[in-house]
């Protein structure tokens, strides 16, 4: 079920268009993103494949994250979008993995990198201060992404936040079964200084990849 390139574009292109946002600077970001990862330790496509399992759980950052996990308990690989790291490390829950565009408790998502997590460092138009300041602090096994086209060492499986890429990610890797905890698309938690209606528009798109170019045969499972 891996997604190619050819297949996220359009959906890519519609994003550029509805959210008003610029190609040339998400790749403007990878470059930075490259550059500055040049001694981290960056994995290739086949380690990351191999901790994948048919049973993954993605956790997402809304208020109910926590009810959702007492709720259902988290089964597979567990993969984290960043801004959850630290709630789920406070239930101390060590992710497989973590999905971040260094937005966040960066303290926690290193910390869980140094545990040994394997993170996926995602470069778009938005962040290339994040990445500056954060990016080659990260210890353990990293592998760079971007939303635009991929290159070399860096991947593009698809999506768009953290959440929706952590499940494109899953179903990449031939995940069958995903689990989907602290995900609430209309009552997020919105972090200090962000546009609310911005945040929410994000949503959408992260419904619509969940649902909508969900391939046939991948259960969603909510609480």
């Amino acid at each position: 079920m891996k997604m190619q390139y050819s297949e996220w574009e359009p959906i890519y292109d519609q994003i550029l268009a509805d959210m008003g946002y610029d190609k040339g600077m998400d790749e403007t970001s990878v470059r930075i993103l490259k550059m500055v990862t040049l001694n981290s330790d960056l994995i290739d496509e086949d380690e990351l494949a191999s901790k994948i399992g048919k049973v993954v759980t993605v956790f997402g950052n809304s208020p109910g994250l926590e009810d959702d996990i007492r709720k259902m308990s988290p089964v597979g690989t567990l993969i984290a979008s960043g801004s959850s790291v630290p709630r789920l490390l406070r239930l101390r829950i060590i992710p497989d993995i973590v999905v971040t565009d260094l937005d966040g408790d960066m303290t926690s998502q290193i910390e869980a990198s140094d545990a040994g997590d394997i993170t996926l460092l995602h470069a778009h138009g938005d962040n290339p201060s994040a990445i500056l300041m954060y990016a080659s602090r990260f210890r353990g096994p990293v592998i760079l992404t971007t939303q635009s086209k991929p290159e070399n060492t860096v991947f593009d499986f698809g999506g768009f936040t953290d959440g929706d890429r952590a499940v494109c990610l899953a179903r990449h890797f031939g995940a069958d079964r995903i689990l989907l905890e602290g995900f609430d698309f209309e009552h997020p938690n919105f972090k200090d200084g962000s546009d609310p209606a911005m945040k929410l528009k994000k949503l959408k798109w992260a419904k619509k990849i969940i649902y909508d170019h969900n391939p046939k045969g991948v259960e969603i499972v909510t609480p």
